[in-house]
């Protein structure tokens, strides 16, 4: 006689999971140092969704600020153009409604926002913290952009060099100066996607406007921007805390660095406490016939290439310092000490200049 008898393990023969095919997502804090007393806020203002001519629903804007290390967003549909539309319904003020709740939920901070989208001059602005965008869709350019500074809105010129509006050149047109000598403007947006603009340094500087860096991303950002490698761009904006109303204040006051790939732009003395907030020259050693060891060590996200301003100091003549690493160079000594003069070449303080900085190397 053949007995047959069935062993195995219990199971749902309905529904079987297999968790380990699913990513699980963790924020990317980006590690760069608060100054001056100022609270260091990651920002984009500058990005669209299915509300104008993006491809994503407004809470995945907000959900991949969070995963991707922001504190602050601005959602900047065009304001005349919304080809979904007769889709999707809505206003203008629809993608930010949409966001609010899950921007609260990730602790994000939401900035009201409009993106005035005429031809060139004036071209394309951003208006942020407005109270109704509906209120400037409105025929002429000039009274869309007072409304939104009666409106106590923050402005600035986006991608002042896009070719599709500037081929050959990249102009500040008298319509600009008219805008500027209004008060209505803010700032430059001078990173945008994956250019930036010198000229614009200049203009930031000559006028008192604020720097700014963002993505204008239309499609998810991991399809954009190569996230394995870069932060997606970015403006840092030195605020008095983490709140919406800190944040206007800090935007107004022009305490803002445009911030992309490894590199930054904007006022000498802010890159100036970033780099001091995050280096380290460390005591020498091995010394040795006036000449010495030191190391440079480097906690933070940001990445800084010193150029040698001084051929006869022993230095190396290029330092690259790596986010959250460290590197040992060697120099000469005199009385113990050395200030070894770099340019930092990855900082910009403008059109054609370089925040300057010292290592001080001491016994």
């Amino acid at each position: 006689m053949i007995i047959i008898t069935q062993t195995g393990i219990a199971q749902n023969h309905n529904v079987v999971k297999k968790p380990e095919m699913l990513r699980h997502m963790k924020r990317q804090e980006i590690r760069i140092p608060d100054i001056q007393g100022y609270e260091t806020l990651k920002c984009d203002f500058h990005m669209h969704t299915i509300f104008s001519d993006g491809d994503v629903w407004p809470t995945v804007r907000v959900q991949e600020a969070y995963y991707e290390g922001l504190d602050a967003i601005a959602l900047t549909d065009h304001i005349e153009n919304q080809p979904g539309k007769k889709y999707v319904g809505g206003d203008q003020n629809s993608s930010y409604e949409i966001a609010l709740p899950e921007a609260k939920k990730r602790n994000i901070l939401l900035v009201k926002a409009g993106e005035i989208s005429r031809g060139m001059p004036p071209g394309h602005l951003n208006a942020l913290f407005v109270d109704d965008v509906t209120k400037l869709d409105v025929p002429d350019y000039m009274d869309a952009i007072e409304e939104a500074n009666k409106q106590g809105a923050f402005v600035f010129w986006n991608h002042p060099g896009w070719q599709a509006q500037q081929p050959d050149t990249n102009k500040w047109w008298d319509v600009h100066e008219e805008i500027y000598q209004n008060g209505w403007l803010h700032g430059v947006e001078v990173f945008n996607w994956d250019e930036y603009y010198p000229v614009a340094f200049e203009w930031c500087n000559e006028k008192n406007l604020a720097y700014l860096g963002n993505s204008d991303v239309h499609m998810a950002s991991a399809y954009r921007f190569d996230l394995e490698n870069h932060r997606r761009p970015m403006t840092l904006v030195f605020a008095k805390d983490r709140s919406l109303g800190a944040l206007k204040e800090a935007l107004f006051a022009k305490r803002t660095v445009a911030f992309f790939t490894d590199e930054m732009a904007g006022p000498e003395a802010l890159l100036s406490e970033l780099f001091n907030a995050s280096v380290t020259v460390h005591q020498p050693f091995n010394v040795e016939n006036g000449t010495a060891h030191f190391e440079i060590s480097n906690p933070t996200n940001l990445t800084f290439i010193l150029e040698n301003e001084d051929p006869t100091n022993g230095a190396p003549g290029k330092i690259e310092i790596a986010p959250r690493s460290s590197v040992i160079a060697q120099c000469n000594l005199k009385n113990g000490k050395a200030v070894l003069p770099y340019a930092a070449t990855n900082l910009y303080t403008g059109k054609t200049s370089n925040l300057m900085v010292e290592l001080e190397v001491k016994e």
